[in-house]
């Protein structure tokens, strides 16, 4: 996915661990370096999207892309890589893709009471720290 926007130059962000049935949220921001759990949504629902996109005012987007573990793509690669696609092309913000292998095995090691929007910011974290 190409993106258009530097990132180190935007400052907040609304993050999604996409599935096909359940899609976890957080919201950060670059000052802070940290992300919020912001609960989750029914998978593919644009209008919920519409309105966190609505009430955060995101500078931008990010979504975790799964692989399997030696980093090689998988049908779940594809899908997650077209949900930014259509987010891009919805809303019209930059869409950074962060690798997510093992966010949700590490939010549920946490004890993460919603284990998606956990996940959620556990990618937004690993993308700020990637995007210094």
């Amino acid at each position: 996915m190409a993106v258009v926007a530097d990132a180190s130059r935007l400052q907040s962000f609304l993050a999604f661990d996409f599935g096909l049935r359940r899609i976890g949220v957080a919201s950060g921001t670059r000052l802070l370096g940290a992300a919020e759990p912001r609960g989750t949504l029914k998978g593919g629902d644009f209008d919920a999207i519409a309105a966190l996109i609505q009430t955060w005012q995101p500078d931008a987007l990010v979504i975790g892309v799964p692989r399997h573990p030696d980093g090689a793509p998988h049908e779940m690669t594809a899908k997650a890589q077209n949900f930014g696609r259509r987010l891009a092309g919805r809303y019209h913000l930059p869409v950074f893709e962060v690798d997510e292998r093992y966010t949700s095995v590490e939010a549920e090691g946490q004890g993460a009471h919603d284990v998606d929007a956990a996940a959620a910011a556990l990618i937004l974290e690993q993308f700020f720290r990637e995007h210094p």
